[in-house]
């Protein structure tokens, strides 16, 4: 390799890094030529240059060294220096007084040049950008082009609920601020609603803030400077609310954050005692506005015996003629013990409800006989006589008739020893009418008109 080659690297970088002793391409004197124009554009300043390649220090210390040569490295003949040491010193003096030709210095520029827009579009794609990632800042350089790639070079993932600030895509330029606030959930129970959402504020206070929660007196489950984690909160919120209790023909009106309507009866200085309750459901939550009445309420216990009726069965009875019905066993009735809660609510007495009921005696069935034997239709001598005038006379025409004394009954006021031996049975005012008025016939041919001293005269008129 030529000394030349040597002294065009040692050009490059003396142009590079700082000056270099060089032979100017035109004129006899040596010099020292410095770029400054294109080291002033640089980012880097001025500095002595202390770097030199392996093979430009070997080359150097092999000149000076007393051996030089492969062919003289063995020790100095004593008295005298060798044939090869003063060939190589005079080959470095003509070297030294040769001008350095033209092509050597185009090389150079070019490489300078190059090195100079290079550093320049460096220079240019380079942005500082503070990254402020949940509350986290941070300076950093990145040659991103937008807010994704910068997200997307720095490992940020972001999800439908978190924020970005400015938008994914909006461009970058050295000096912006990009700023990412992680969401959280939050299991919300506000005024006994629950639901769940998502806020990307640090503390229970700015979720509130940013939820907006009237949080003014409300009740809040957790401290409002508490931090929200990324896993989230479950929060109680119950605000302050109007809400009026009447009691004892008084209104309170009351301002709480009670959870329940007790509570708020509790915190309006009312006491409920017993049975007492309230118009709505004590365990609800009490609403804005919402009117309360407390019910007083006394109760008693009431027993009462009551009858259970008793059935009626009915047989026929072919000696009985039609129409005919005789009690053969007569019905009694049962007998029940009921017990009964009795409601006093406000002074007003409630209808009673029964709890309780017992049978303390079965009733007894009825049963009466039902004639079928065809009613004979006419009495022979005695059809012909005005027997609905005795009728009318004797008992108004009612065949259910009893007198006072209870001895007489029916149409014709039988008494029950006659009625029996006409063939009659049970009592006379029980049996039919035709009944009542054929044995009645069968009387007057037996006796005539002298079973019925005041009326008979009736028969002939």
């Amino acid at each position: 390799m030529s000394r030349a080659q040597y002294e065009t690297y040692g050009d490059v970088y003396g142009e590079t890094y700082g000056p270099v002793p060089v032979t100017p391409p035109y004129g006899d004197h040596p010099g020292t030529h410095e770029v400054a124009t294109l080291r002033a554009g640089l980012p880097y300043g001025p500095y002595e240059d202390t770097y030199r390649p392996a093979y430009e220090t070997d080359y150097e210390t092999a000149a000076e060294s007393p051996v030089s040569g492969p062919e003289d490295w063995a020790p100095e003949r004593p008295g005298g220096r060798s044939r090869a040491r003063s060939r190589r010193a005079t080959r470095r003096r003509r070297a030294a007084d040769r001008p350095v030709p033209l092509r050597r210095l185009v090389p150079q520029a070019l490489v300078v040049a190059f090195l100079a827009g290079g550093t320049s579009a460096f220079v240019a794609k380079d942005k500082a950008i503070e990254l402020t990632v949940d509350g986290k800042p941070r300076t950093l350089h990145t040659f991103a082009d937008d807010v994704t790639e910068l997200l997307a070079d720095e490992g940020v993932a972001v999800g439908t609920h978190d924020m970005v600030a400015p938008t994914p895509g909006t461009a970058l330029a050295s000096g912006d601020e990009v700023a990412v606030r992680y969401g959280r959930p939050v299991h919300l129970t506000l005024d006994g609603q629950p639901r769940r959402v998502w806020t990307t504020a640090h503390t229970v206070d700015g979720a509130l803030e940013q939820m907006g929660v009237r949080a003014e007196g409300a009740y809040v489950s957790a401290s409002r400077s508490r931090r929200i984690g990324r896993e989230g909160l479950a929060l109680d919120v119950r605000t302050e609310r109007t809400v009026t209790i009447m009691a004892d023909g008084r209104a309170r009106t009351i301002r709480t954050n009670a959870a329940t309507v007790r509570e708020a009866v509790e915190e309006a200085g009312i006491t409920l005692k017993g049975q007492d309750t309230t118009s709505v459901p004590q365990a609800g939550f009490p609403r804005d506005g919402q009117t309360v009445t407390v019910l007083r309420i006394t109760g008693a216990r009431e027993v009462r015996e009551e009858p259970i009726p008793f059935a009626v069965r009915r047989t026929d009875d072919p000696s009985l003629f039609q129409g005919t019905e005789v009690v053969e066993q007569a019905g009694r009735a049962g007998v029940r013990r009921v017990a009964y809660s009795v409601r006093t609510v406000n002074g007003v007495r409630q209808k009673p409800r029964r709890i309780r009921s017992e049978v303390v005696r079965e009733p007894q069935s009825q049963v009466v006989k039902v004639g079928t034997m065809p009613m004979p239709m006419s009495v022979r001598g005695a059809d012909h006589l005005n027997w609905a005038g005795l009728a009318a006379c004797e008992s108004g025409g009612r065949a259910d008739a009893v007198d006072p004394s209870g001895t007489y009954g029916g149409l014709y006021q039988f008494d029950s020893g006659t009625w029996r031996s006409l063939g009659g049975a049970g009592r006379p005012q029980d049996a039919s009418a035709a009944e009542q008025t054929m044995r009645a016939k069968r009387l007057y041919v037996r006796q005539g008109a002298s079973p019925w001293p005041h009326c008979g005269g009736r028969l002939r008129g």
